[in-house]
């Protein structure tokens, strides 16, 4: 017996196939972008508070490339960009998940234009990449503060910490 794909892989885009998939969706639309390798409860809490800010949330993913030379560690990412677009993609909040490979999602935010632009806590309004611009168009430009004291790099350090005492 075959079972059919899931659904939310149909949220998984290709960057050439932005334009398109854009179109379709309700607006205002709410950008983001990160790494997002080990998803916890702090990366879903801001997720559906971002979407939250409008009625679609699209996901710029960095690549497995642009998170290595973020300096994260040399084994980062753990989940490679295609398994990390799965996961973002099965979560309800999330609209559309594509991905980039430059340093900053500068490129891709002129390409989608949100109405709404959000990060993380650790972001101030003036340092988010884009912020000006979404600014200059009438959009909004948001930093949400971390509710959850979690992070990736902190799982990982507690997961080797474990293993050191194996």
């Amino acid at each position: 017996m075959t079972y059919p794909s899931p659904s939310f892989e149909d949220k998984i885009c290709p960057p050439e196939r932005l334009a398109e998939r854009l179109a379709a969706l309700p607006r205002p639309l709410v950008f983001t972008n990160g790494c997002f390798d080990i998803l916890h409860r702090g990366h879903v809490t801001y997720l559906a508070q971002a979407r939250a800010l409008g009625a679609s949330l699209v996901l710029g993913l960095n690549t497995d490339a642009s998170v290595k030379r973020q300096g994260k560690g040399d084994d980062r990412p753990i989940n490679n960009e295609m398994n990390r677009a799965a996961v973002l993609a099965a979560l309800e909040c999330v609209s559309l998940v594509t991905w980039f490979d430059a340093d900053t999602p500068a490129e891709l935010i002129a390409q989608i234009q949100p109405d709404v632009l959000v990060k993380g806590g650790d972001w101030t309004v003036d340092k988010i990449v884009g912020s000006a611009e979404t600014l200059a168009r009438g959009g909004q430009v948001h930093s949400i503060p971390f509710l959850f004291d979690t992070s990736t790099t902190k799982t990982l350090q507690k997961i080797r910490a474990a293993e050191s005492k194996v």
